[in-house]
């Protein structure tokens, strides 16, 4: 490495690039991180860890304090508002696979704080905010990057370059790498409430998606509430869908006793499928959103992005600090891109045409596959194997 470039600069403070600079220092290995925001995020956003997320959280020190901060949901449910409760799922079926048989409710901006809180005094780790990337140029050596910082426009060298900057990534589009896919037509609508939804789902689990031809939802229970999303049609304005006045008369669509309930937070999201057509270029790499995005059904979004992070990280640590070959790093596409386009973008796409299933002959079909994944307990593990992406993982290390 050259006597003045930085070993690692990860370009976003979120989950993604905080774990990736988590790893890293831990192997020892000397991390910078540029944030554009003057803090770390304190949007909700994702909102789920897996199991197998939070063992590799807990690998690094950090799921005891994020459980302590979030919601243990052991269950997962699965119902139709024509045809009711199809079937629960327990996450204890699977548990002699995981330290964790459960998923977690928490926002990921806790975990975020968790991991700043851990490293902000170690030497290794430097986080730079209101350092906003504008470009970059590399070589065979390093990648140059152009910033502006609080005190204007600055420049830095690095060996290595990680971006983890989310869906408009510079590191992505700076480089011109294309990031095929599509949106949906609808939006995503993200009410939390208190609202009794118990009261009025008698049965609902913590995670329960209920199917609907006309407007599906899910319920997803947090600390003190529940985040309930809804689909919005698209011929309808932003600035309705993101009044109070609209999201009660959604809310009350789907929970008519919801009427006089406090609404804590909405959140309006545009939801695209699309994955960058490389997830390394020379020195650069992609990660979490910058790499990949997709439908929130199934919360495998941001776990996806975790997992990114730490498959990176494990080969890159070992090449700087001389153990491995570069030539190792080229695992890093072939495993995380191909489990990408396979269990995330179709999984998650799946998971909206099964909720939304409009024909007697697509809701026969949803219906058929929770029946068969409770018909055996071999099928019932195999289901939560992949919901939990178990089997992403295993698919993606034998790449």
């Amino acid at each position: 490495m050259e006597k003045n470039a930085l070993p690692v600069v990860i370009a976003g403070a979120g989950p993604v690039g905080m774990v990736a600079a988590a790893d890293l220092v831990r192997q020892g290995v000397p991390v910078t991180v540029l944030e554009a925001g003057a803090e770390l995020s304190g949007e909700s956003r994702a909102s789920t860890f897996h199991p197998p997320t939070l063992d590799m959280l807990d690998d690094l020190g950090f799921a005891k304090t994020l459980i302590a901060q979030g919601l243990k949901a052991p269950q997962v449910q699965y119902a139709s508002m024509i045809d009711g409760q199809l079937g629960t799922f327990d996450f204890a079926d699977i548990a002699d696979l995981t330290r964790h048989p459960f998923r977690l409710q928490a926002e990921q901006f806790k975990l975020t704080r968790i991991i700043l809180e851990a490293l902000h005094d170690n030497p290794l780790f430097n986080i730079r905010f209101g350092a906003e990337l504008k470009g970059l140029k590399q070589d065979q050596q390093g990648v140059d990057l152009t910033f502006t910082g609080p005190n204007g426009d600055e420049t830095l060298r690095c060996a290595w370059l990680i971006g983890a900057d989310g869906a408009n990534s510079i590191v992505r589009r700076s480089q011109d790498i294309p990031f095929e896919g599509f949106t949906w037509a609808e939006r995503f609508l993200v009410i939390t409430t208190p609202a009794d939804v118990e009261a009025e789902r008698p049965g609902v689990t913590s995670v329960s998606y209920w199917a609907d031809p006309q407007r599906w939802h899910f319920f997803l229970r947090i600390m003190g509430a529940w985040r309930i999303m809804i689909p919005v049609p698209p011929d309808i304005p932003d600035d309705t869908v993101t009044s109070i006045g609209f999201a009660r008369d959604m809310l009350v669509s789907i929970l008519p006793e919801a009427k006089d309930a406090p609404i804590l937070h909405t959140t309006l999201y545009r939801v695209h499928q699309r994955v960058a057509d490389s997830f390394r270029k020379g020195r650069t790499f992609l990660a979490g959103d910058a790499a990949h995005i997709n439908n929130p059904l199934g919360g495998m979004g941001m776990n996806g992005g975790v997992h990114d992070a730490l498959n990176l990280t494990h080969l890159l640590g070992p090449v700087i600090k001389g153990e491995a070959d570069v030539s190792t790093l080229d695992a890093y596409e072939r495993q995380r891109r191909a489990v990408t386009m396979d269990a995330i973008q179709n999984g998650t796409i799946r998971n909206k045409r099964n909720l939304e299933a409009k024909t007697p002959e697509d809701r026969q079909a949803f219906r058929d596959e929770i029946k068969t994944a409770l018909s055996s307990r071999d099928n019932t593990r195999a289901f939560l194997r992949r919901i939990a992406m178990f089997d992403s993982l295993e698919r993606a290390a034998k790449l």
